[in-house]
């Protein structure tokens, strides 16, 4: 009741109960899953990265456990079978931290507006006419041309960002997210691959193709070792058949795995993503973003990952309207500036009263 009476006389006091302290992962209107209160970042089908993780693990024991041992023993305690077995562990762990980092990254997600940008108000024809005025409503074009290293892009107005995407960047309907230099939404990482992530996950999987090779390389030798011992292929199988199983579990793992990097080696030379490979499949365009292949391998292993657009971990506020803004900086959260969100409010307010007027004014006529 108290509060009720102070509203009275302060009508434009905000309520404690309206005005909430949260983070922002904590408001975020994407599928994305976060952990270590939004540290780390991960996409809404996140459970496969156990998946990926034991197809890597489960072999890599089973080889540590029977194959490296048999090697070593057939070293006898060389230095090379220690170098096998070390060898192993540490490019698994390497492997393991690319898949970690590939997932776990933000790659490269685009804020979303609260608001669309800098609407051209224009006057609707289907106004009523007994009115006598036409009825303002907001029309944004569905597209807009942007240059691009001298050669003109169309971008797309995305509806549930509220935004023109920037140039190579597409809305994600797995994680719900607008995704800078959007390549494809991967399954086994459970991530968007975008800007901020391609290299690590590049990295993973020519790291994971080459792990296959050394498996399916030392698993081969074992065998090759237990024929001299025994005489026959046969009498080597049956001494150490996990190691077939070894060579056959790496050899079909290979050619996707493989086929894959083989892949965005291409892509990469060319400056192509995925995505823009498959969508305009077909068709003859200018290649805008091809710098030569020199140039292109450089922009990926050698520029400077760009920091994130979002922290996921800052602190934001949560009215009941909906409205969010940073408590360290004092600013929305979007890529609009502070002003042109004011004159958006204000223009609505000012809108508001206007239509109460002009009802209020009917309803005394009639």
């Amino acid at each position: 009741m108290a509060e009720t009476k102070f509203q009275i006389f302060f009508p434009f006091a905000i309520s404690t109960h309206s005005l909430m302290a949260k983070r922002q992962y904590e408001v975020w209107k994407g599928k994305n899953k976060f952990i270590f209160k939004g540290r780390l970042i991960f996409g809404p089908d996140a459970k496969s990265l156990i998946c990926t993780s034991l197809l890597i693990i489960v072999p890599v024991i089973i080889f540590c456990t029977n194959v490296a041992r048999n090697l070593f023993d057939e070293t006898s305690g060389n230095i090379a079978g220690y170098a096998i077995l070390m060898a192993t562990v540490v490019f698994t762990v390497y492997v393991l931290l690319l898949l970690l980092l590939t997932s776990a990254r933000d790659p490269g997600i685009v804020p979303r507006n609260l608001h669309p940008p800098a609407e051209e108000i224009c006057y609707d024809s289907s106004a009523s006419i007994d009115v006598g005025r036409q009825t303002p409503t907001p029309r944004l074009p569905p597209t807009k041309v942007v240059v691009v290293n001298g050669v003109p892009v169309r971008v797309k107005y995305c509806i549930t960002c509220q935004l023109y995407r920037p140039p190579r960047c597409s809305h994600c309907s797995v994680c719900d997210n607008c995704v800078e230099r959007f390549d494809h939404h991967c399954p086994w990482v459970g991530q968007c691959i975008g800007l901020r992530n391609y290299r690590s996950f590049f990295l993973f999987i020519s790291s994971s193709t080459i792990l296959c090779i050394f498996i399916f390389a030392m698993s081969a030798l074992n065998i090759k070792f237990l024929t001299d011992d025994y005489g026959t292929v046969w009498k080597a199988i049956k001494e150490s058949p996990l190691s077939v199983v070894l060579m056959v579990y790496c050899f079909i793992f290979l050619w996707f795995v493989g086929g894959l990097t083989c892949f965005h080696l291409y892509l990469i030379g060319t400056n192509q993503t995925t995505y823009e490979t498959f969508r305009y499949r077909g068709a003859e365009r200018p290649r805008v973003y091809d710098r030569g292949c020199l140039n292109n391998f450089r922009e990926v292993f050698c520029s400077r990952i760009k920091p994130s657009r979002n922290n996921f971990h800052a602190y934001v506020q949560e009215n009941e309207g909906g409205l969010n803004r940073c408590m360290n900086s004092g600013t929305y959260i979007g890529g609009l500036d502070g002003n042109r969100r004011e004159k958006v409010e204000d223009d609505r307010e000012i809108g508001g009263d206007l239509l109460k007027i002009s009802q209020r004014r009917e309803a005394e006529d009639a």
